[in-house]
């Protein structure tokens, strides 16, 4: 009876133990969070980016960047704030919430290609600085939503694509706005620096040359008045799609996606709500199926009854939606993704 009793004792004391272990684990963790870290300075113009730190005492972190949305006009990293939190504690990721010139910036003069260079800039930031706040170099993720979106992919398809003389020359290439000294864009280009181990695109934008996007250098387009300056175009007001297609080519995943056996692309998970219009299912339903028929490792998600810009911070009246209804569901999908490829 007495051994019986024992063994009941123990049941119950493991038993107690598994469940308060379990609880444990599942708590977020804690972070510190690094603001506005300097990383360049292109043109005089400081860029920054917020890093999250968990505080669990690992020697080394995987580590997630985020490049927000915004129609390349508007926002900052502040709008992916609830997310890179969410993220670094949720996940156990050092974030980094990153920071890019917009056009509307240095008297309405910043083109397109010189926000990639700014995107290219500050993933080499991060991969030489990384290490200081506990960060692995060779275990990042990139993300990025509408906008943000395109960009991240842009470093899948065009992180080999540097030139010193950027767009400049005979053929359009990109030069980081930050590079290491004493070493030029050819160099990270030969030795792809830029190369990352995974990428979550949500809601992405592909081909900037189209006729869907052609509107968006006119002032129809409410995100050049949001943003309180005038309409132009990407590349300034003497270039546009019907005389510079190779341009905005120059700058669309959609025209550059490689073949595996050429070059393998880390594994991709895109997501979109099935009630978008602004970067609808369709298109990226069709990127999608090109990175497929490529041979690179990709998957599909699509959220019934999201519309655009769910990941975004606080609530969005006209996208009826809220960070806790619709980012959250969408990073419980994320996360798995990361720690697949990542951990």
């Amino acid at each position: 009876m007495e051994t019986v009793i024992m063994n009941k004792m123990k049941y119950i004391f493991v038993t107690a133990l598994l469940i308060i272990s379990t609880s444990l684990f599942a708590q977020p963790v804690e972070y510190e969070k690094y603001d506005n870290v300097l990383f360049a300075s292109p043109e005089d113009f400081d860029l920054t980016m917020d890093i999250y730190v968990p505080q669990t005492g690992k020697d080394s972190y995987p580590v997630l960047i985020i490049w927000h949305g915004g129609g390349w006009l508007i926002n900052n990293e502040t709008i992916m704030d609830e997310m890179a939190a969410y993220v670094a504690s949720e996940g156990e990721y050092i974030v980094c919430n990153v920071n890019y010139r917009l056009l509307g910036d240095q008297d309405n003069t910043v083109t397109i290609n010189e926000i990639v260079e700014d995107v290219f800039g500050s993933l080499l930031w991060i991969k030489y600085h990384i290490a200081e706040y506990g960060g692995d170099p060779n275990r990042i993720g990139i993300t990025g939503d509408s906008a943000g979106g395109h960009l991240s992919s842009m470093v899948l398809t065009h992180g080999r694509m540097l030139e010193s003389d950027g767009f400049d020359g005979e053929s359009y290439g990109f030069t980081p706005s930050w590079l290491p000294e004493g070493i030029t864009s050819e160099e990270i280009a030969e030795k792809d620096e830029l190369k990352v181990q995974a990428a979550v695109i949500s809601y992405g934008a592909f081909n900037i040359n189209t006729k869907a996007m052609s509107g968006f250098e006119t002032s129809a387009n409410g995100f050049w008045q949001w943003a309180g300056v005038r309409a132009r175009g990407l590349f300034g007001d003497d270039f546009n799609m019907t005389t510079n297609p190779e341009m905005y080519n120059a700058v669309s995943p959609y025209h550059n996606i490689p073949n595996y056996e050429d070059y393998a692309l880390p594994p991709q998970y895109h997501h979109v709500g099935d009630l978008d219009t602004t970067t609808p299912e369709s298109s990226i339903r069709e990127y999608v199926t090109l990175m497929e028929q490529a041979g690179q490792p990709v998957e599909l998600r699509v959220f019934e009854g999201f519309n655009h810009a769910y990941l975004d911070s606080g609530c969005n009246e006209y996208f009826k939606s809220c960070f806790e209804t619709h980012a959250i569901p969408a990073l419980e999908t994320i996360i798995p993704f990361l720690d697949k490829h990542l951990k």
